[in-house]
């Protein structure tokens, strides 16, 4: 396997590293619902794409808190009891 017969400098390095930057995303609007979509990509609130549905999308319901009629339980001690020291 071949190996590199010198070290490369520090300015050549950086000079090579200088493209790893992070790049902003381009989103456009979707046109039914005005959320912000990828390009070329359905939406993925409402699932369409140039003008049709192609993603059945399901709407998460909110579930009701069931209040229960009885009373919390209280702690029962279990079988190891500390004893005081005298």
């Amino acid at each position: 396997m071949p190996v590199p017969k010198k070290r490369h400098s520090n300015t050549r390095t950086r000079t090579r590293r200088a493209n790893w930057k992070l790049r902003t995303l381009n989103l456009a609007k979707c046109p039914q619902c005005n959320s912000p979509v990828l390009p070329h990509h359905a939406c993925k609130v409402c699932g369409t794409y140039q003008g049709r549905t192609v993603i059945k999308i399901e709407t998460k319901e909110k579930k009701e808190t069931k209040k229960s009629s009885q009373p919390a339980k209280p702690e029962q001690p279990s079988g190891k009891e500390e004893k005081p020291k005298s």
